[in-house]
């Protein structure tokens, strides 16, 4: 689970922006019948969900990119070349070699992490991990390549990951510390790899035969009430050595061959729902840029509903939807906004910061009318 994200010079970001998953001390009405949309951890409420919203070109899309760009050097850095440059460009307009910076806070089992790095497209200047094992900040490790000297002057370890400097010796300019140590077997390095590559999603991925078996015959129920959400004409289905045949409302006896004979439509909401639903099960995070993209409306709504129903799955999207501003859905620290600065980059802010809204007033009319400046302005043309 995730506390907050931080980018900086990635994409269309230029200064500093947070995207802050904890919940804020709301003590409305409103937000008291909300409080499904928050879960504790330690001494902690975070957001289940949070909704980003923005002009075309605002550049709310980058946020979800720049993390994830951030995830895959973190996933990938080992297998990075001499000439490789990392998947990402620093803002356009922005001065030149300055570095670009991520940094998160998480919780695995428990227990706070921080982890962050900055780097330039081509090589990595800082990078650090600390965490609270006992409730106070202690380090793993850090590192500082603009520090002159050797490895022993640019890191700085303490006793959690075995033998640092051996990994440190294998670790380039071009590599991540936590990436190099993973690969080469040292256990807290892993069980952080593994978070990253296992919890945070960011695509509608595909499953083995196996692990479709398992979730169908477990949560079979709940398939049916998404395709009932989704307006579809399958009541019933079966899944037996790896063939899944669908049954429709027009003749429930009539076996249909999921692969050859259902739409593309209906694979793409089969491949969604095993998606979402082993990352609400699991209780990981979930990136969607543009969710109403492959959905239909009342489909997003649901699955805006599961996230809110979980024990402690988080969601954050980026939406055109503005029929999902709405008071009695979301609390006002779920809901964002990404407008873009004078000098062309991307600021995010949040609408628990207009102090003057209150949950009573009509959000949707408001966004629309460009109260929260993260709508484009249109101008009136004469004789279209």
């Amino acid at each position: 689970m995730i506390l907050e994200i931080t980018l900086t010079n990635f994409f269309s970001i230029n200064e500093k922006i947070t995207l802050d998953l904890q919940a804020a001390n709301i003590q409305t009405k409103e937000a008291r019948a909300l409080a499904d949309n928050t879960f504790a951890v330690r001494n902690e409420r975070l957001l289940k969900t949070v909704a980003i919203y923005g002009a075309n070109a605002s550049g709310k899309s980058n946020i979800i990119k720049a993390v994830k760009a951030a995830v895959d050097m973190i996933l990938d850095s080992h297998n990075y070349n001499e000439g490789d440059s990392f998947g990402f460009k620093p803002f356009k307009f922005g001065e030149k070699n300055t570095p670009s910076e991520f940094y998160i806070r998480f919780i695995i089992d428990g227990v706070e992490h921080e982890y962050s790095f900055s780097c330039t497209r081509d090589e990595i200047i800082t990078e650090s991990l600390y965490y609270y094992p006992k409730g106070r900040r202690a380090l793993i490790f850090s590192r500082d390549e603009r520090i002159s000297g050797g490895k022993k002057e640019k890191y700085e370890f303490t006793n959690v990951i075995r033998r640092p400097m051996d990994v440190a010796s294998n670790t380039s300019r071009k590599t991540l510390f936590i990436s190099r140590a993973s690969q080469m077997d040292r256990e807290k390095a892993k069980e952080i790899y593994r978070w990253f590559n296992e919890q945070l999603v960011f695509s509608y991925r595909g499953k083995t035969s196996v692990a479709i078996d398992r979730f169908l015959g477990d949560n079979k129920d709940a398939v049916l009430r998404v395709l009932k959400a989704a307006d579809s004409d399958i009541v019933e289905f079966t899944y037996k050595d790896g063939e899944l045949t669908t049954f429709h409302r027009r003749n429930p006896a009539l076996p249909f061959d999921f692969n050859t004979e259902e739409s593309e439509g209906t694979k793409i909401l089969f491949k969604i729902m095993l998606t979402v639903m082993d990352v609400v099960r699991n209780n990981k995070v979930m990136f969607l840029d543009e969710v109403e993209t492959s959905l239909h409306t009342r489909l997003v709504e649901y699955l805006i509903s599961l996230f809110h129903s979980s024990k402690s799955a988080q969601l954050v999207f980026t939406t055109h939807n503005t029929h999902l501003l709405d008071m009695t859905r979301f609390r006002k620290d779920q809901i964002f906004f990404v407008n873009k600065r004078d000098d062309g980059s991307s600021d995010l802010y949040s609408l628990f910061d207009y102090k003057d809204f209150r949950e009573k007033m009509d959000l949707e009319k408001a966004y629309l009318q460009g109260r929260f400046d993260a709508v484009p302005y249109i101008n009136e043309f004469e004789n279209i």
